[in-house]
């Protein structure tokens, strides 16, 4: 037998869409409170949200003759047409979440506009218990309480974690509005513990102060900022360097007309934009904004409206990817703000885990990043890459370039260079990688890298069905100065390779080759035919890279800084290994207990 479903069923079945947790009530209130023009919204937490969740806000009001309306599925103020859910500007337009909210928990809505002389509340548990509000005290705004969430639904919370999990959960989402409404001041209490006081930020520091508060110092030290228009649409927000990826991607903030989103469109472009500097296994770290005519996203997509779709998602891609790639391309070495580390005498249980062993009265040392301000800056017009001065001339030459000048190798692996904040150390293969594949990147560009014919054609065996697929790639590995033939069915000879490859590493180079037609896919999607062109140069670059234990002479190491600091993305390598450090005068200092 069919039977239509009574109201509260409805609403507790719509809540498994909207209510999720504790932190889901919280985000859809403090959204109907920014939607009222609230300047002001207080949450308060008993137990994780589980026992209280209070969101007071300053807004509007609503008025006492709508408010029992306001408990209807699919009431709303903020969309009355198709048109308007087709350009919806609102953070909520569905009409589902105090509805949702109250079928899960004992509610109460009090409400006061402003000049309307009081306020009036409604509320219920499960239910409306009431239809007409009664006369209530408090100032303009409105204020929600929800007490005992998924008391009438056990089973829901059986599925609920720890208390402190709860809380942690319910943190992140109001941090995540703060950070797209910096307009708006917001304060956060658990168990009766302040835990967030922001106060509006309408200036560029209090706006990087409370970036800084969320997302910690250390990503606003080693973030640039971003503001970028094209396309009809603006991108602006903080990128963190390549040096600041993360293990896990929980510091990717990524906001739509103000809302924040986890779509995969906007994901992909920025972590192609980092793709040149970052390990495959990290993630990048950014709070950015996206603006565009609301008729260009459906955010009508998912009930907790955090996926949305893009009308023109090959537009948007390019201005992300773009925008960010420009960005970190304009970066150059700035030994005064990026790459410093200090020493730092590490503790006793550190020091046995990290070295075994240590004469007595030794102390052990680790390297820690220093929290700098980080800032774009011009690349130098040019370099010389000249003999070194005499030392007495050193210090007013250390002027003049950010990563100084050669002073010594360190066991044929590192460049020991000196400015004048202190001792630059770069690793010379890691540095070099960078500066040939940017190179060879240009040639490419410019119609191909340059072949250079070996003195006796090198043959490398493979399976037939490798050797099938590098003679499929012929012509377009002869545009990268790799010209090969078939010598067998399970053997192809190469005749020549890029200049700056020895003949050492070919065999290894053609086995990458290999692998990388393995790993590609029959997608064509945004340059990825190009993304491949570039894993190629980037092997190449590798094996063709200074290696380690090769000791190089003094002008040699100068024209490696001289070239490192003319070339784009040079703080890292290919595999988004750091290339240099700083260590300042001042750490030195501390190590040796100067002036103490």
């Amino acid at each position: 037998m069919i039977r239509v479903l009574p109201d509260q069923l409805v609403n507790q079945i719509a809540a498994g869409e909207v209510v999720e947790r504790p932190a889901a009530v919280v985000k859809e209130l403090i959204e109907n409170s920014l939607d009222a023009g609230a300047r002001r919204i207080d949450v308060e937490l008993e137990r994780g949200g589980l026992g209280l969740i209070r969101i007071r806000d300053d807004g509007g009001g609503i008025e006492p003759s709508q408010m029992a309306l306001a408990f209807e599925r699919h009431a709303t103020s903020k969309i009355a047409s198709l048109d308007d859910l087709e350009r919806v500007g609102s953070l909520g337009f569905r009409g589902e979440a105090l509805p949702s909210i109250l079928s899960v928990s004992r509610l109460r809505l009090t409400s006061c506009q402003p000049g309307g002389g009081h306020a009036w509340t409604l509320g219920g548990e499960g239910g409306l218990a009431e239809r007409q509000p009664v006369p209530a005290a408090h100032p303009p705004g409105t204020s929600v309480e929800v007490r005992d969430l998924f008391f009438n639904t056990p089973a829901r919370r059986k599925f609920l974690k720890a208390e402190t999990t709860e809380f942690r959960h319910a943190q992140t989402a109001l941090d995540r509005i703060a950070l797209s409404r910096f307009d708006v001041g917001f304060s956060l209490r658990h168990n009766q513990r302040r835990v967030r006081d922001l106060a509006p930020a309408d200036s560029a520091p209090a706006r990087r102060a409370r970036v800084a508060a969320i997302c910690g110092e250390e990503f606003v030290a080693q973030a640039v900022e971003v503001d970028e228009s094209r396309m009809g649409m603006r991108l602006h927000g903080w990128v963190g360097l390549p040096s600041f990826a993360r293990n896990q991607a929980d510091l990717q903030f990524f906001y739509v007309n103000g809302r924040l989103v986890r779509d995969r469109l906007p994901g992909f472009a920025l972590r192609r934009a980092f793709a040149d500097v970052m390990h495959s296994a990290h993630h990048p770290a950014y709070v950015l904004y996206l603006e565009l005519d609301p008729a260009g996203v459906d955010v009508n997509v998912h009930p907790q409206k955090t996926e949305v779709r893009f009308r023109e998602g090959g537009r948007v891609h390019d201005m992300l990817f773009g925008a960010v790639h420009q960005l970190l391309r304009g970066v150059r070495p700035q030994a005064a703000e990026q790459h410093r580390v200090t020493l730092k005498p590490m503790a006793a249980a550190e020091s046995a885990a990290a070295m075994p062993a240590h004469p007595q009265g030794m102390p052990s040392l680790a390297l820690v990043p220093e929290r700098a301000p980080a800032v774009l800056a011009e690349a130098p017009a040019a370099y010389g890459a000249s003999p070194p001065a005499p030392s007495a001339a050193l210090d007013e030459r250390a002027d003049e370039a950010p990563l100084g000048h050669a002073l010594a190798q360190l066991h044929g692996i590192y460049i020991l260079a000196q400015n004048r904040h202190g001792l630059v150390v770069v690793d010379a293969h890691a540095a070099h990688e960078r500066v040939l594949y940017e190179r060879m990147k240009r040639q490419l560009d410019g119609g191909g890298v340059p072949a250079q014919g070996l003195l006796m054609p090198q043959q490398v065996s493979l399976h037939e069905d490798e050797a099938d697929a590098l003679e499929s790639r012929r012509e377009e590995l002869y545009r990268y100065g790799i010209d090969l033939d078939r010598a067998g069915p399970t053997s192809v000879r190469v005749r020549a390779v890029p200049p700056l490859l020895g003949g050492a590493q070919v065999e290894t180079l053609i086995r990458g080759l290999v692998r990388d037609d393995e790993s590609r896919d029959s997608r064509s999607h945004f340059g990825e035919a190009l993304e491949a062109q570039y894993r190629v140069l980037a092997d190449v670059a590798c094996k063709a890279a200074i290696k380690a234990h090769r000791r190089l002479t003094l002008p040699e190491m100068e024209a490696l800084l001289r070239d490192m600091e003319r070339t784009e993305l040079a703080g890292q390598c290919n595999h988004g290994r750091p290339t240099w450090v700083q260590l300042g005068v001042d750490a030195l200092d501390r190590l040796f207990l100067r002036g103490r």
